[in-house]
């Protein structure tokens, strides 16, 4: 998450879990020192990023307010839109971080207007369901938002927030109130309490287990299907792209998500970023970042 030489700031690569969790409750979401990544130096590194105009907004959530954002490049007619939920390990990340901020302007560069949220973080009393109900209020409130019915929006996010799209999604097709959207795009996606291992033993004093049991709130919440989407049923899904990587260790979990959409007749289509690792997207510039954006604003045109 950060540079180990930053001064200041611990190395959360190799922090403990329970540590990062005590020091971002205590300290909150750390500046990036990377100096290349604010708006400014994105549009200076990437000039086409120039026209896309930003703007903050919030809505009203049921855990309070959801902040969110939202993108678009002026005078260009949208046919759909993307909703887009950042990754973290659900201790962190925000819409600053590139894998909201940059990863939302290369699309809307694209043509098709963003909107990127922001969700409570699993820090101290906060756990399954709060995340998952701040992007479902999100969710609803985007077509007034975004100014298309959510017929014509697709549904996307990154690791922690690839998790909690799709379970977000199985939600309103398990009874929540709200409408379906017309696509979902996970992206190197936490679906299954080990993501490692589906299927397997939850190892708690692994850090992905840690991180899982630290969302889920208890040992008994592994087990629920909106909170790990990947144990679920893969029927009624809408059509899916799942963004997995060659060199994550979390490719597992969205490769089996596949096989169970697929096997309850599901439409789900799966590209591989070939030798990208988990994160990627996060790396302003990175060839295979900008392959996967690609790779997503293609697929959405085509829904």
């Amino acid at each position: 998450m950060t540079d180990p030489d930053a001064p200041g700031l611990p190395d959360f690569r190799r922090l403990p879990i329970p540590e990062a969790i005590r020091w971002l409750a205590e300290n909150g979401e750390p500046a990036d020192p990377r100096d290349d990544v604010d708006t400014a130096s994105l549009e200076r590194r990437f000039p086409h990023l120039r026209g896309v105009e930003a703007d903050d907004a919030a809505v009203d959530g049921p855990h309070g307010s959801v902040p969110v954002r939202r993108y678009r490049k002026p005078g260009r007619a949208a046919r759909t839109a993307l909703v887009w939920v950042h990754g973290g390990g659900f201790i962190g990340g925000s819409l600053d971080m590139p894998e909201s901020n940059w990863v939302a302007r290369e699309i809307a560069a694209r043509g098709i207007p963003v909107l990127a949220v922001d969700y409570t973080k699993c820090l101290g009393q906060a756990h399954f369901p709060v995340p998952s109900d701040d992007v479902l209020a999100a969710w609803d409130a985007a077509p007034q938002l975004l100014g298309l019915p959510a017929e014509r929006l697709v549904i996307g996010g990154a690791s922690a927030g690839g998790n909690l799209v799709t379970g977000v999604v199985a939600r309103l097709r398990d009874g929540a109130a709200g409408a379906m959207p017309e696509g979902l795009v996970p992206v190197y996606p936490a679906l299954h309490p080990d993501g490692a291992a589906p299927g397997g033993t939850v190892d708690p004093a692994s850090p992905g287990g840690q991180l899982s049991l630290n969302f889920a709130g208890s040992a008994e919440a592994l087990a629920d299907p909106h909170a790990f989407p990947g144990l679920g049923s893969g029927a009624g899904y809408p059509p899916i792209l799942v963004v997995v990587c060659e060199e994550d260790a979390l490719r597992p979990s969205g490769e089996a998500f596949a096989r169970l959409v697929r096997q309850a007749g599901g439409e789900i289509d799966v590209h591989l970023e070939t030798g990208a690792a988990h994160g990627h997207i996060d790396h302003p510039g990175d060839a295979g970042a900008l392959r996967t954006i690609d790779a997503i604003a293609d697929w959405i045109r085509e829904r």
